[in-house]
């Protein structure tokens, strides 16, 4: 070492022990200049923060330490625990119980300096003088050298950037790859432990063998692939098709360098970072402001069947099978005992020798994942692609996949049974093996056949017995139900005013003997109380209209009161409504079978002479539309509030779509359905225009489409088809106006001076990106919010798509509305409903339902 660099040194150290011991904060690094252990530097924005930090050294009994220059996040982190993102020193900690400091010396190098012991971070060939250090808002840490007036000159003025070096991170800007000319990799490695940075064993690069993957490697053994890249994902990482509008993933190949990019479209509102674990796993997490924490978005491997060569050579991986592993048709274990013991990276080898001739053919494999490293064949056709591979003998097998031939020359590595777009694979056998496999099938068919053959014999004996059977469970119930009438006539019908809906009264289905006049004496099925019209009577005040709470399709809606102070909602039958026993039936054999907390509860109901009556739960603050429309009620529903009612909405409509017993579609989904309980929760009603979907349907057909205009979905509305999607559309529009605080069918002025509904209104405003300016203006600035309006209106608009099968199904609404950094898809232009002044139930059989804007549950004013 020079005298000249020696003095330096001294004078540097010098420096440090005469500045504060104090934390101080810096915004750059000059040269010369001295940055202790106790100090850092901030990025501009306040977004990240360059400092040292450190571990106890292992089993020391001293105070030692090892000192990491780092990289973290200033405000995202979680209390007293950096999130490093980047290690300057991860081979070289400095080992010291007291301390040490950054400086950049007089090459224009930045170097670590600890009582004479110096670690430089960045090798600059050539002397360099007037150069700073400084931390970008990136997280980017970058030397450059300044003009003589101390400003930066151009782009070519950076010497070094930390993003060259990551270590076991990468954020938007750093890239993952390699120059083709100089040989430089950029690649990220883990730590070691969770308390020492320096390079542990797996790492993520691209792989060199494949074009556009990525690879994890184990050492130097391949862990995992992504396999290839379509432009948008990767095929093993499904997840991130949901993140175009969140940010961008771009493979660049420009002759030089071969590397992914990523951007995020909103930097200032999203952080994000991809992390290769201790544990051999890639994680990609997001910071979410609102809980303060890193939420992790997805990882891969996720299951043993991801793990590369997992199962060896030569065989298949079914995650639902156990063991994972067998070995492909016509192969066996290469050592059964590590085979049978556990241990399946020995892989499998064939039976019988390929015969490389006509005496081979294919085996057939149904929906599987294809092997890695296929070769590509310039082949059209799928005879082709076949005749190729029989014609070489060293061909193990051929797929033909999106107009390509592939075949594979070697053992093959990573077969799998795909959970969903899976592809057929031809597996190469000897015709004695595919021989074997026939025979081992038709066995099984023959034992399948002479199964059958038993219970038809048996099915034959049988019909005498099950003869006497029914003749005499015919006696059987003809005596019951004589009883069951002779009890009828015998009792009276439960007396409301004195009935507790708080105990667990078996429900009874007696009805009074006028009902045979309404149904021919069929008694539905349904478990629920029946009522004496005269007890009803005595609830409502004789149905006084002091009690009155609504109108609404069916009837009048009053509020009843029994004698322990319970309150309950009544509808009644109106003689003028075109809705009648069909509706009635329809609803309380859907509701009484339905138990979930987001739907209206059905407590009774009274069929008397001409009376028909239903009796519901009381809920307090009526119906959504009352106040969501309303600007002097609006107050009780702000931001958190409404959110609460989307989300329990969304949660009745999936249960019903997906977890009831029944698949239900409501197909009159609207505000004045929506009823809130004391505490604002929210509630679905109204059955009576819902149908069941029995069995395995996904679409059906009516000639008599109900419900309201303005929220029937365009199929619904102009073909009489309806599926759990029209729900969803339903559900958009609903969204849109709890959003809004305004009803569909108003008019707007658009944003090119026409005129449009709701749904018109707000895609004309996500198109100008100024979907914010349509929150009810009541509920203040979104700023403050504690999530964000933009999910919830660019949900809506994916749920008012035209095509059925654009829209989202209720889970996945139910999933993009809980996740927090949920990665959402474009919408597309959505189906405009019909118009100003549609907002009434309708029928197609030419009967006009009337205005359905109240609903059983209204309180009195």
């Amino acid at each position: 070492m020079s005298t000249g660099r020696h003095t330096m040194i001294v004078l540097l150290w010098l420096m440090m022990l005469s500045s504060s011991s104090s934390a101080a904060t810096l915004d750059v690094l000059t040269q010369g200049q001295v940055m202790n252990s106790s100090q850092t530097i901030v990025s501009n924005g306040g977004v990240f923060e360059l400092g040292f930090f450190s571990f106890k050294l292992t089993n020391s009994t001293t105070d030692q330490k090892r000192f990491y220059l780092g990289v973290w996040y200033k405000q995202a982190t979680y209390p007293s625990n950096h999130t490093i993102i980047w290690v300057g020193n991860r081979d070289q900690p400095i080992i010291t119980n007291s301390s040490c400091f950054l400086t950049i010396n007089n090459d224009g190098n930045i170097v670590i300096y600890e009582r004479g012991v110096s670690i430089p971070i960045t090798s600059i060939a050539a002397p360099t003088t007037n150069v700073t250090a400084t931390l970008l808002d990136s997280g980017n840490f970058v030397l450059r050298q300044n003009k003589n007036d101390g400003t930066t000159s151009t782009a070519s003025s950076m010497l070094w950037q930390s993003f060259d070096y990551p270590t076991h991170t990468s954020l938007p800007g750093v890239k993952i790859g390699y120059n083709t000319k100089t040989g430089k990799t950029w690649k990220l490695t883990s730590w070691k432990s969770p308390d020492d940075p320096s390079p542990g064993k797996y790492s993520l690069l691209i792989d060199p063998e494949r074009t556009a993957q990525f690879l994890v490697l184990n050492g130097t053994q391949p862990l995992w692939t992504s396999g290839s890249w379509n432009g948008h994902y990767f095929k093993f990482i499904p997840e991130m098709a949901w993140s175009e509008r969140i940010y961008t993933f771009t493979y660049i190949s420009n002759g030089s360098e071969d590397y992914f990019d990523v951007k995020v479209l909103n930097s200032n509102s999203i952080l994000t970072r991809y992390v290769m674990d201790i544990s051999g796993k890639i994680q990609q997490f997001a910071w979410v402001e609102s809980s303060q924490s890193w939420v992790k978005y997805w990882e891969q491997p996720k299951q043993q069947c991801d793990v590369y060569g997992y199962c060896g050579s030569n065989a298949i991986c079914d995650k639902g099978h156990h063991p994972y592993c067998k070995c492909l048709e016509g192969f066996q274990p290469s050592n059964l005992r590590d085979w049978n013991g556990g241990n399946w990276s020995g892989g499998c080898s064939r039976r019988s020798a390929l015969q490389c001739g006509d005496q081979d053919g294919f085996l057939p494999m149904k929906n599987m994942s294809l092997p890695l490293d296929p070769k590509v064949l310039q082949l059209q056709s799928v005879d082709d692609c076949e005749s190729s591979c029989l014609g070489i003998c060293a061909c193990n097998a051929y797929a033909h996949s999106n107009n390509q031939c592939l075949v594979w020359y070697s053992s093959l590595y990573n077969v799998r049974q795909a959970d969903y777009n899976g592809e057929d694979l031809f597996l190469k056998l000897p015709s004695t093996e595919i021989k074997i496999y026939e025979e081992s099938n038709n066995k099984n068919s023959r034992s399948s056949n002479h199964s059958r053959n038993r219970a038809l014999s048996l099915g034959l004996a049988l019909p005498m017995l099950a003869l006497v059977l029914i003749l005499g469970t015919t006696v059987y119930c003809w005596r019951k139900r004589k009883s069951i009438q002779r009890e009828k006539t015998n009792n009276a019908d439960l007396d409301l005013m004195s009935f507790d809906f708080t105990t667990k009264t078996k429900p009874t289905t007696r009805e009074s003997s006028d009902t045979t006049k309404i149904e021919s004496g069929v008694i539905w099925d349904v478990e629920l109380p029946f009522f004496s019209f005269s007890s009803i009577c005595s609830a409502t005040n004789n149905f006084c209209n002091a009690n009155k709470i609504g109108q609404g399709g069916f009837g009048p809606v009053y509020k009843g009161t029994l004698q322990n102070g319970h309150e309950v909602a009544i509808k009644r039958l109106s003689a003028r409504s075109c809705q009648g026993l069909e509706e009635l039936k329809n609803e309380t054999t859907l509701i009484a079978k339905l138990q979930h907390r987001n739907l209206v509860k059905l407590l009774g109901c009274c069929i008397e002479g001409e009376e028909k009556i239903l009796i519901y739960e009381y809920m307090a603050n009526k119906s959504l539309d009352l106040i969501i429309f309303d600007p002097r009620s609006q107050v009780k529903l702000l931001w958190e509030r409404r959110v609460n009612v989307i989300e329990g909405v969304a949660q009745g409509l999936l249960y019903l779509h997906q977890y009831s017993r029944l698949r239900i579609i409501h197909r009159d989904l609207k505000a004045s359905n929506i009823l809130l309980d004391d505490q604002l929760n929210p509630k679905i009603s109204d059955f009576g225009m819902a149908r069941i979907f029995g069995d395995n349907r996904t679409q059906a057909n009516t000639n008599r489409i109900v419900g309201t205009y303005g929220y029937m979905s365009p199929e619904y509305a102009m073909e009489g088809l309806f599926s759990i999607k029209s729900d969803v559309y339903s559900f958009g529009v609903l969204l849109l106006e709890i959003i809004s605080g305004r009803k569909n069918s108003s008019t707007f002025p658009s944003i090119d001076s026409s005129s449009s509904n709701l749904i018109g209104h707000v895609w004309d405003f996500w198109q100008n990106e100024r979907e914010l300016e349509l929150i009810d203006p009541i509920l203040g600035n979104s700023s403050s919010f504690a999530s964000s309006p933009t999910k919830y209106i660019q949900v809506a608009l994916l749920c008012v798509q035209e095509k059925p099968s654009d829209r989202p199904t209720m889970s996945e609404v139910i999933a993009m509305l809980s996740s927090e950094f949920a990665m959402l898809p474009s919408p597309k232009q959505p189906a405009f409903s019909f118009g100003k002044g549609m907002d009434e139930s309708s029928s197609s059989s030419g009967i006009p339902y009337s205005i359905n804007d109240v609903t059983v549950s209204l309180t009195a004013r």
